[in-house]
């Protein structure tokens, strides 16, 4: 892949900083120079983020930020050093992807002394494997890259600089994608994975306020080339679709971000609906009483179940075809057995099993 120096959003190196902005050079002096002032936006919707979920992110611990020394994220640094005096540790996760790797982990690494912040790089392997999607594969690699950093040094979240017009992206993804209320509810700002918080308080920010504050201030970030590759589903995204929304509508991060608020709500409360129809079917579910809800209900218990208590999920067609048999399965000879995600749904006299492929042999574990 190409790879460019970090230079404050230029792509390569020693080339004047576009737009007035002052480039930002790995090599310059690391010496601490104190934390420059954290844009008022931004800092406030930290605060605010913090207020939503800090009854279920502890308070105790250090904060994380996952700090790739982008527009993005350097302005999230900078707003939760500022939130959080002396209580942030920044992690740099080094893909190893491009010949700009280093020069990125050089930057980050340099930027983090000179405020004052503790930094990790994280080394991690994140090319994908024959068929599996690179963009699926460096998200995958950088999850865990940061959940394991956090569990090290006992953080009690870790929070991502992405914001509305990453929102916005996401959710026109989801939309191609033919997704639902889970897909369309985008990036949540809240989420456990692997037993780590994970945040996301600039959700209802616009990107493009947040680099002219940063440039106001003379504040260098780096620029990937990898996101102007058109090879990349995003980044066909964000480059030929995003701009013509924004020619006609010119709000559209902020509505959609708002739209995927609103889909996350509706999905909070199938979740919360689908937990009660799970205690009442049983678990494992039992047939006659997934046969008394409404398809749509059936479905939605079954999602949930499956989920939660198997860490499986199945597409469209599949849960279609799950609501199809269960209603014509009204005599006790009447056999399930449907192939659901990475596994199999089936009839077990009165309940209903789950059995994922690396379980074929053994029993169904309850």
């Amino acid at each position: 892949m190409p790879g460019s120096m970090p230079t404050g959003g230029s792509t390569t190196p020693r080339r004047p900083a576009p737009d007035g902005q002052r480039a930002a050079s790995p090599g310059d002096p690391a010496a601490p120079v104190g934390l420059p002032t954290a844009d008022a936006a931004v800092l406030a919707a930290v605060a605010q983020w913090w207020r939503r979920h800090r009854a279920v992110v502890s308070a105790e611990g250090a904060i994380g930020v996952a700090y790739s020394g982008g527009a993005d994220s350097t302005a999230l640094l900078l707003a939760a050093a500022t939130h959080w005096p002396g209580r942030v540790r920044a992690l740099h996760v080094h893909h190893g992807l491009q010949a700009a790797a280093d020069a990125f982990a050089a930057h980050a690494t340099a930027q983090a002394a000179r405020w004052g912040v503790p930094l990790t790089v994280l080394h991690t392997d994140a090319r994908h494997a024959r068929g599996d999607s690179p963009e699926d594969a460096a998200r995958r690699a950088r999850y865990r890259a940061l959940a394991g950093a956090a569990r090290a040094q006992g953080l009690a979240v870790v929070l991502l600089g992405h914001h509305a017009q990453d929102q916005a992206e996401t959710l026109l993804l989801a939309l191609t994608r033919g997704a639902g209320l889970p897909g369309l509810a985008a990036m949540p700002e809240c989420r456990r994975i692997d037993g780590v918080w994970f945040g996301r308080p600039l959700l209802a920010l616009d990107g493009t306020a947040l680099r002219a504050s940063l440039r106001a201030q003379g504040i260098g970030w780096v620029h990937d080339p990898t996101n102007d590759d058109p090879a990349y589903t995003r980044n066909r995204i964000r480059l030929q679709v995003v701009p013509a929304l924004a020619q006609a509508f010119p709000s559209y991060a902020i509505t959609f971000a708002r739209s995927a608020r609103h889909a996350a709500a509706a999905q909070q409360l199938l979740d919360e609906l689908a937990a009660e129809d799970l205690a009442r079917v049983g678990n494992p579910p039992r047939l006659a009483a997934l046969q008394a809800l409404s398809p749509q209900r059936l479905i939605n218990v079954l999602r949930h179940w499956l989920r939660t208590c198997h860490g499986a999920s199945g597409t469209d067609a599949q849960w279609r075809e799950v609501a199809r048999q269960m209603a014509a399965a009204r005599t006790r000879g009447h056999a399930i057995e449907l192939r659901v995600g990475a596994g199999r749904l089936r009839r077990a006299g009165d309940v209903v099993l789950y059995q994922p492929d690396d379980e074929a042999v053994a029993p169904q574990r309850l």
